[in-house]
């Protein structure tokens, strides 16, 4: 199921906002923040979808009944852009196990590039719910490619969570054609129409991680 939530009039759409203007861009500090902060109110609604139980917790007067998330998570990224919008999920989800995968773009002198994986790090995944959370979903192959190798490693999550700020209407459709469709779901800040030949997002934000972190050689 595909969630877009900038469809909605919320304050989520300050932060793509910012994040998408070129002169606010360069305060890389600002758009790690907004990042993170999109993270935040992806992870709350997020949240709504998933299992909860009652438990009952002693206060200084008496006994309340809290309804607490009884799901396993796992928050998941895609390195290195992926790190701030990362971060605010686990601002949230403050108790869940951790993943990263390394993955980039080898590219060829025609234009065309593969996607190559080289470092996954997670623990076990059975059972659990996984939020695989990356900045940009662009062409969606790099997305599937860790999901697939996430698994290989960990085991096979009980529903997977795809979380994007910027998506592609190809990216979303990439990943609803090659996971799960039943224990899979996207949720997307905002999707654009266009990649470009080098399968940038249009109109898009540019490169995640470099605006994150300064360009890479």
């Amino acid at each position: 199921m595909l969630h877009i939530l900038n469809k909605q009039n919320t304050i989520l759409n300050k932060f793509i906002e910012q994040i998408r203007d070129k002169e606010i861009q360069k305060d890389s500090m600002r758009f790690r923040r907004n990042l993170e902060r999109i993270g935040e109110i992806a992870a709350y609604e997020i949240s709504k979808e998933l299992n909860y139980e009652t438990r009952i917790v002693e206060t200084p007067l008496g006994s309340a009944a809290v309804e607490c998330i009884s799901d396993r998570i796992v928050v998941a990224t895609i390195l290195r852009a992926g790190l701030p919008f990362h971060q605010g999920f686990l601002n949230y989800f403050d108790d869940a196990q951790n993943a990263f995968v390394s993955a980039y773009r080898k590219s060829t002198k025609d234009g065309k590039f593969t996607v190559k994986v080289e470092y996954i790090s997670c623990g076990d995944l059975e059972g659990k719910v996984l939020l695989l959370v990356d900045p940009m979903l662009a062409t969606g192959s790099s997305l599937v490619l860790a999901w697939q190798a996430l698994c290989e490693k960990g085991g096979m999550p009980s529903h997977t969570h795809v979380a994007a700020v910027i998506a592609s209407e190809q990216g979303v459709d990439y990943v609803e054609k090659n996971m799960p469709k039943k224990t899979t779901s996207i949720w997307v800040g905002a999707v654009d129409e266009e990649l470009t030949s080098r399968s940038y997002i249009v109109p898009g934000i540019g490169d995640a991680g470099d605006l994150a972190y300064g360009e890479k050689l």
